[in-house]
């Protein structure tokens, strides 16, 4: 497949790009500046440009089989993750390009917790707020889109850098949780069923999640 990845040199995004290359796909990584530092091999292709401009998402979405979206404001610019989602679904009107959406966990819903979701559950830590809360809007503007062929993946509570093992468990809106309790998933294997689904569609203008 030819993939384009916007937000290519962030943590998940590096770990699409990997995954991606190791099986074969051809890969343009998107940066706002392929010049400066980034955790790419490469042998991949980078190119500029801004997930917030309809016009580079459109000129970079070209000949491609699908769009992944890993972006992810700084910290108190979070606001920007609606504006790059409305230049994403924008810019891929009519292109047929389909996209992947890296989305939070915030807006899945506890299990047995009566529709309350993770954001809204007592525990939940005030710093996060703000991007869980632009991940919502950032689902809602997806689900509210008529045209693009959009699959928003959300982690389990836990995301973070570690291995790859291969194995993963799939469920729709309601958060995944292990057996000792815990809701996590490593960003390799979150990477991992990611791809899957770019291979095999199964989750069509639909959020799904992916944990342990």
């Amino acid at each position: 497949m030819r993939i384009t990845v916007f937000g290519a040199n962030g943590n998940v995004g590096s770990r699409v790009v990997a995954e991606a290359t190791a099986r074969g796909h051809r890969v343009t990584a998107v940066l706002r500046d392929p010049a400066g530092p980034h955790r790419l091999p490469p042998t991949v292709a980078t190119a500029t440009g801004d997930a917030r401009d309809p016009a580079d998402v459109r000129r970079l979405a070209a000949g491609q089989d699908l769009l992944v979206a890993a972006t992810r404001p700084a910290p108190g610019h979070e606001d920007e993750l609606a504006t790059a989602t409305k230049g994403l679904l924008t810019g891929l009107a009519g292109t047929g390009v389909r996209l992947l959406v890296v989305g939070g966990a915030g807006s899945l819903t506890l299990p047995g917790g009566n529709g309350v979701a993770l954001v809204d559950a007592p525990d939940f830590p005030a710093a996060l707020r703000p991007i869980a809360d632009a991940c919502g809007e950032q689902l809602a503007l997806c689900r509210a889109d008529a045209e693009v062929d959009w699959t928003y993946l959300s982690p389990a509570a836990l995301l973070e850098p570690g291995e790859r093992t291969g194995h993963y468990r799939l469920g729709r809106d309601e958060l995944l949780v292990g057996p000792d309790g815990t809701s996590a998933i490593s960003m390799e294997d979150f990477a991992l069923a990611l791809l899957d689904e770019a291979e095999r569609p199964a989750h069509h203008r639909l959020r799904f999640t992916v944990g342990y």
